[in-house]
C-alpha cells in the first residue's frame, strides 16, 4: 500500500475504485507563413468554418450547462476572432498557428490574474482552443466517453470537454494534479457530490491503470492499493459521511441561526447572472461577491453602460435577493485586448482597481451608472477593491453622485439610496478600518489578497507557498481588527474570500463579530449547518483565546486542526 497526502482540499467525500489514468494528445499548430491574398482568404474561411462546426457543437452542450454555455461564448467572441484574424491577414500565420497563437495569448493573460477563479478561465479559453485546432485538423475531439466501468479519473488536469460525455454512472471520483477551488474538476465534482482531489502535486508518478484506488477528499487522503484494514475504516467513515450530508441538505433552506439566537447571512460568490441560478439550488441567502470582470474581458471594447445594466439587472432578477457586485477590478496584472497598460514591476501593487478607475472617471461612471440603474430592479449594493484611505472613499461618493445628477438630468430611473461598501485587503484598509467604517456603508473581507499583503507573501511562489496561510495569528489579528471596527461603527461586515468556507474557523470568525459570509455555492449549506450548531457567547471566548495566540501551530492546536 502506497499513501500520499494532498494538502489543500476543496471537496468531500469518499471514492475506491479502480484508477483510470487519463492522457489525452496535444494537437498542436503546423508552423509555416502564408502568402498573397487568395492563402489569406482561404485561411479565414477555413477559420469561420471551424467557428461554425465548433459553435454547433457547443450550443447543444451548453443547453444544460453553464459552463457550455461560457464556452459556446468564448468560441464567438469578437475579439478573440479578430485576434485570430488579425494574425492571418497582418503576420500572415496559417489557420492553426494563428488559433494557437491566440489562444495562448489570451489563456496566458487569464493565469497572470491574481484571482483563482479568474485563473481558472484560462482553462476554458485553451479547452475551446482546443476543440478550434480538432476542427481544423479534421479529427475527433476525443473525451472519457468510452468507460464502461466504475473507475476514479487520475489526470494532469480536465477540462469541460475532457468530461462532457462522460457516463457519471461509472465515474466515482478524480484526482488531478493541477486545479483549484474554481477549477472545472471542482466545480462540476461539487455539482455532481462526487469526491475530489485537485493540485495532487505528483499523482501522476505514482499510480497506473489498473491500481486500486482509496480516497478521502475532505482529508487529502489517498491509498494506493490499501489493505482491508485501511478500507473498512474509510468505508465506515464514508458512510456516517452520507448520513451526515443528506442531514445538512435537507435543513438547506433553514436560516443560519446560532443556538442562542444570532443569525448571520451565508451568500454565494459568483461570476455571472448564468452562476447566480445554479447557486439557487442551495437556498443561498445572497451573493456576496459578483465579480465584473468578465464583462470588460469578453468583449472588444469597454462595455456601454446598457450592456452592463442588462448584464446587473439580469443577475439581481435571477437572486431576488441581495447582491452585492464589485466594481472593475483590473489593472496590471489583467490585461484587457483592447486596452493597453503599462508594463510595471509589481503589477499587485501597481495602478489597478479603484486606482485606474479614479484616473479613468468616464469608464468608471459608466459601470456607476449601470449599478444605479439596475438597483432599481433589486437590493444591489456596490463594493469598491483595493482601498488604502479615506480620501479614495470619497473620491468615489463623489462620482457616484455625480451619476446621479447625470441621470437624473437625462430622467433615466436609479435607485438614489445604494450603499456603498469596500472590500478590506491591504494592511492599510485595516489600520484604517475605524475611520474607512465612518465613510461606507458595509465592509467584506478579501481574504486571499488581505494574507498575501499582511505576510509579504507571494501565493503563486511555489518557494514560499507554505507561508501563506491565513490561520496565521497577524492575520487572525487583522481580521479582529476590521470586524471590530465594523461592529463599533455600526455597519455589516462579511467575509468573500476563499477562508469563509473554512468550517474550522467558522466559530472563530461568529465570535469576532463577523456579519456575512459569502463562499463557493456548494460550501454554502455545510457553513450554515455549522452555525446553526455554533453558540455566539461561547464563540467569543474561543476567539479570545485565538487572538491570544503567538503562533498558527498554537491555533492549529486550540481548534482541534491537524496539519
Amino acid at each position: 500500500m502506497k499513501h500520499i497526502r494532498v494538502t489543500r482540499t476543496f471537496t468531500r467525500g469518499i471514492a475506491e475504485a479502480e484508477a483510470f489514468v487519463y492522457e489525452k494528445e496535444e494537437l498542436t499548430a503546423a508552423k509555416y507563413q502564408i502568402n498573397g491574398e487568395a492563402e489569406i482568404s482561404e485561411n479565414i474561411e477555413l477559420f469561420e468554418k471551424a467557428v461554425e462546426a465548433v459553435s454547433k457543437d457547443l450550443s447543444v452542450l451548453a443547453e444544460d450547462s453553464a459552463i457550455f454555455a461560457g464556452h459556446l461564448s468564448i468560441a464567438n467572441d469578437i475579439a478573440l476572432k479578430e485576434m485570430v484574424i488579425g494574425k492571418i491577414k497582418d503576420e500572415k500565420q496559417n489557420v492553426e498557428l494563428a488559433v494557437e497563437n491566440t489562444i495562448e495569448e489570451l489563456s496566458a493573460m487569464m493565469a497572470g490574474i491574481d484571482d483563482a477563479y479568474m485563473q481558472e478561465r484560462a482553462v476554458d479559453i485553451k479547452d475551446v482552443g482546443a476543440r478550434f485546432m480538432a476542427a481544423l485538423q479534421g479529427k475527433d475531439f476525443a473525451g472519457l466517453d468510452h468507460i464502461q466501468k466504475e473507475v476514479i479519473i487520475i489526470a494532469d488536469d480536465l477540462t469541460p470537454s475532457d468530461t462532457s460525455s462522460m457516463n457519471f454512472d461509472y465515474v466515482k471520483g478524480f484526482i488531478t494534479e493541477r486545479g483549484g477551488v474554481t477549477s472545472h474538476v471542482s466545480i462540476i465534482a461539487r455539482s455532481l457530490g462526487l469526491p475530489a482531489l485537485v493540485g495532487a502535486g505528483t499523482i501522476l508518478d505514482n499510480v497506473e491503470t489498473g491500481d486500486q484506488i482509496l480516497f478521502d477528499a475532505g482529508s487529502g487522503d489517498i491509498y494506493i492499493n490499501p489493505d482491508q484494514q485501511t478500507r473498512d475504516n474509510l468505508l465506515a467513515k464514508s458512510k456516517a459521511d452520507a448520513e451526515l450530508k443528506a442531514q445538512i441538505e435537507a435543513k438547506m433552506d433553514l436560516p443560519a441561526t446560532t443556538e442562542d439566537g444570532k443569525t448571520l447571512k451565508v451568500y454565494a460568490n459568483v461570476g455571472s447572472a448564468e452562476e447566480i441560478k445554479q447557486a439557487m439550488k442551495y437556498k443561498i441567502d445572497g451573493v456576496g461577491l459578483f465579480r465584473t470582470e468578465f464583462l470588460f474581458m469578453d468583449n472588444t471594447d469597454f462595455p456601454s453602460e446598457d450592456e452592463q445594466f442588462n448584464a446587473y439587472k439580469d443577475a439581481v432578477e435571477a437572486l431576488r435577493g441581495e447582491l452585492i457586485i464589485r466594481t472593475l477590478d483590473i489593472g496590471g496584472d489583467k490585461a484587457l485586448p483592447y486596452f493597453e497598460f503599462d508594463v510595471e514591476e509589481n503589477p499587485f501593487l501597481g495602478w489597478r482597481a479603484v486606482r485606474m478607475c479614479l484616473e479613468k472617471a468616464d469608464i468608471f461612471k459608466t459601470q456607476l451608472k449601470a449599478l444605479l440603474r439596475a438597483a432599481v430592479y433589486g437590493p444591489i449594493k456596490i463594493m469598491i477593491p483595493m482601498i488604502i484611505s479615506v480620501n479614495e472613499v470619497n473620491q468615489v461618493r463623489e462620482l457616484v453622485e455625480e451619476c446621479k445628477t447625470e441621470l437624473a438630468a437625462a430622467d433615466i430611473e436609479y435607485a438614489d439610496d445604494v450603499p456603498v461598501g469596500i472590500m478590506i485587503e491591504t494592511p492599510a484598509a485595516v489600520m484604517m478600518a475605524d475611520a474607512l467604517a465612518e465613510v461606507v456603508d458595509f465592509f467584506s473581507i478579501g481574504t486571499n489578497d488581505l494574507t498575501q499583503y499582511v505576510l509579504a507573501v507571494d501565493r503563486g511562489n511555489e518557494r514560499i507557498e507554505h507561508l501563506y496561510n491565513s490561520y496565521n495569528p497577524a492575520v487572525l489579528r487583522a481580521i479582529n481588527q476590521v470586524i471590530k471596527a465594523a461592529n463599533n461603527a455600526g455597519i455589516e461586515v462579511g467575509m468573500c474570500g476563499e477562508f469563509a468556507s473554512d468550517a474550522n474557523i467558522t466559530e472563530v470568525l461568529l465570535g469576532f463579530g463577523m456579519d456575512e459570509y459569502s463562499m463557493a455555492a456548494s460550501e454554502t449549506p455545510l457553513i450554515k449547518e455549522k452555525i446553526r450548531n455554533l453558540n455566539y457567547a461561547k464563540a467569543q471566548e474561543l476567539a479570545d483565546k485565538v487572538l491570544a495566540c503567538s503562533t498558527t501551530e498554537e491555533v492549529y492546536q486550540l481548534l482541534g486542526i491537524e496539519k
